[in-house]
């Protein structure tokens, strides 16, 4: 069974070759990612390595925890399960505040119109689209 590892403060020059190569040495690697910004492609920092067996994963963790690697102590320890996020896509809340201070029906309009959604209106507790749960009022929270 596969162990995966989270590997922590690596260089922004670090190579997904550089951990195979590093972690090779305590066992056999299945596989080497590096966390990289969606928008820059540079990297966070950190990634994970998947090691074939349990025991290979522990002789890593022993080897490499605290090792320094182009100036930089690792973190290398048990990744931890990837949890659920919520949401994404349309049906987030989307909040708006005029800058004058009040929710301005123009502005209502205009974010609704934004998120392709066909203005409908519900009293002073905000503005509810139909098409989904978005909701003005207050500040900007979440975007679609």
């Amino acid at each position: 069974m596969e162990v995966k590892l989270y590997v922590g403060n690596l260089t922004y020059g670090t190579t997904e070759a550089d951990l195979q190569t590093l972690f090779a040495a305590s066992g056999t690697v299945k596989s080497v990612q590096i966390i990289k910004d969606r928008d820059s492609g540079q990297s966070k920092g950190f990634g994970f390595v998947e090691m074939t067996t349990q025991e290979e994963a522990q002789n890593a963790i022993k080897a490499l925890n605290g090792k320094e690697v182009d100036g930089r102590a690792l973190t290398v320890n048990l990744a931890k399960p990837r949890e659920e996020r919520g949401g994404g896509g349309r049906g987030g809340s989307v909040y708006l505040r005029h800058p004058g201070g009040g929710v301005t029906s123009n502005a209502r309009r205009r974010a609704l119109l934004l998120f392709g959604y066909e203005a409908s209106y519900r009293g002073r507790r905000g503005v509810f689209a139909r098409a989904a749960n978005v909701r003005l009022c207050g500040m900007v929270q979440a975007a679609c």
